[in-house]
């Protein structure tokens, strides 16, 4: 098995606190954010960044469906990590000020222990690009709920 790293990140025109707390809100603001890859998103415990638990499945390709349960923590005041507790993934979202403050640095990392032999082969080469890609969608849906 290998580690599986997925990344991405985006500038977005809003003051670094707005993105976060937009980020953390799971209850109003994320299923607005969510691509058409992500189903039965539900909100089991908290809503509002840590203590957070959340429920939805990830569609990343037509035969490959993740059922992912979140536990949320804030490690920082900038940074939000959900961990699976159906699998080894992890997603950090980390929000940096940019353009003197008056602009946020986006960035998100999901890592797994991937599969072994040919399967992981192909896993560790084109689900990362996959990942980043419905990431990139919903960092555009972000940018575009807050820069109105």
């Amino acid at each position: 098995m290998a580690q599986v790293v997925s990344t991405t990140e985006r500038e977005i025109a809003a003051k670094p606190d707005a993105v976060f707390d937009a980020l953390a809100d799971y209850s109003a603001t994320r299923p607005k954010l969510l691509p058409a890859h992500f189903s039965e998103y539900e909100v089991r415990e908290g809503g509002d960044g840590e203590g957070t638990l959340v429920h939805w499945k990830l569609q990343a390709t037509s035969k490959r469906v993740r059922d992912c349960l979140m536990d949320v923590s804030e490690p920082s005041e900038s940074e939000l990590v959900e961990r699976d507790r159906n699998s080894t993934m992890v997603t950090t979202w980390s929000v940096a000020p940019a353009g003197g403050g008056s602009a946020a640095r986006v960035s998100v990392r999901t890592e797994w222990q991937g599969a072994g032999g040919i399967g992981g082969f192909f896993e560790r080469t084109f689900a990362p690009k996959g990942l980043a890609r419905i990431y990139d969608e919903m960092l555009a849906k972000l940018a575009a709920e807050l820069e109105k």
